[in-house]
């Protein structure tokens, strides 16, 4: 096999989204979802959900590449989706369906019933197990998301390790939440010890959004624990400076962290802006992520985060991070 055709098949894609709020039509008694119903202040019809998905749909897809050098992504994590009916629509009824996606995700103690989840192609990454990682939360914290452990062995024959989490908003201030982000730091990097003292040089992702910025103490806490942000300097094709744009400011909410054995392998990363994905944005200038909501007012549009794509299996990649 010639080495072209050696570096083909070792490449292995995973995609980070934020699918803002990606809830169903129906009320469920035990969570506050009461805002995403059709009769409540965001009109939440079907119609709208049904395009929602095939919006998702499309956006996994195309960041897949172009042309011929087109493949579909082998993982991708979701952040801010409902429960499992949305995940079998979003994967057997939408038009990805043709992907043949397969899923697993967490169940979590969240109050408005959000969670995270993992897409995974069958043909590419053979799932071992997974199961949820339930956050003890500090004085004051209300239950937030667990944190979505899989793992599995891709094509190359490599064991991999998966987390997705998605971090305790800022609502509230930074400083006065700082502590519930860490508690998930903390719960993580206790789960990676465990993988290490059975294999130290476990192939380890993890991926999500973490709520916070490259320079946050619970970033730098996994930054001390071994593992590489390989998205910190990630930037888009068509001007996106961040997954994330605020009062005209963009940021990386989002971070894909990786283990030492994988950032040597050489890892390429970079955020989707493709431009049917963004918007004008008229306040501030430039443009910005296309979301569905806007306050209360439906925009129609895709996230109000940017995917983010890293290709695992790159020479010579990790130097130019």
């Amino acid at each position: 096999m010639t080495t072209l055709g050696t570096l083909l098949i070792s490449l292995f894609t995973l995609v980070q989204l934020n699918c803002e709020n990606l809830f169903d039509c129906r009320h469920d008694s035990l969570k506050n979802d009461q805002e995403f119903l059709p009769t409540a202040y965001r009109h939440w019809t079907p119609s709208r959900y049904w395009k929602k998905l095939n919006r998702i749909g499309q956006e996994i897809v195309a960041c897949g590449g172009e042309g011929k050098q087109w493949r579909l992504p082998d993982l991708v994590a979701l952040c801010e989706v409902e429960n499992d009916s949305v995940l079998h629509d979003l994967t057997r009824r939408s038009l990805l369906r043709t992907a043949r996606y397969e899923y697993v995700m967490t169940h979590s103690p969240d109050l408005r019933g959000i969670d995270v989840a993992l897409l995974y192609s069958p043909f590419t990454f053979a799932l071992i197990k997974s199961y949820a990682l339930r956050i003890k939360p500090p004085t004051g914290m209300r239950p937030t998301r667990d944190i979505l452990y899989a793992e599995g062995v891709t094509f190359g024959g490599d064991t991999l390790h998966v987390f997705v989490l998605h971090a305790p908003s800022r609502a509230g201030g930074e400083a006065n939440t700082r502590p519930y982000r860490m508690a998930v730091a903390n719960r993580l990097c206790t789960a990676i010890d465990s993988i290490r003292q059975g294999n130290p040089t476990a192939n380890i992702v993890v991926t999500g959004d973490f709520n916070d910025y490259g320079d946050a103490p619970a970033l730098r806490l996994l930054a001390a624990n071994g593992l590489t942000d390989v998205s910190a300097n990630a930037i888009g094709i068509n001007g996106a400076k961040g997954t994330y744009r605020y009062q005209g400011e963009w940021g990386s909410l989002d971070h894909v962290f990786v283990s030492q054995k994988i950032h040597e392998k050489g890892v390429s990363c970079h955020i989707f802006d493709a431009p049917f994905l963004m918007e004008d944005e008229e306040k501030y200038g430039g443009k910005r992520p296309w979301r569905t909501y806007q306050g209360p007012k439906y925009l129609g549009g895709f996230s109000d985060h940017l995917p983010v794509v890293v290709t695992f299996g790159m020479p010579n990649a990790a130097s130019r991070l």
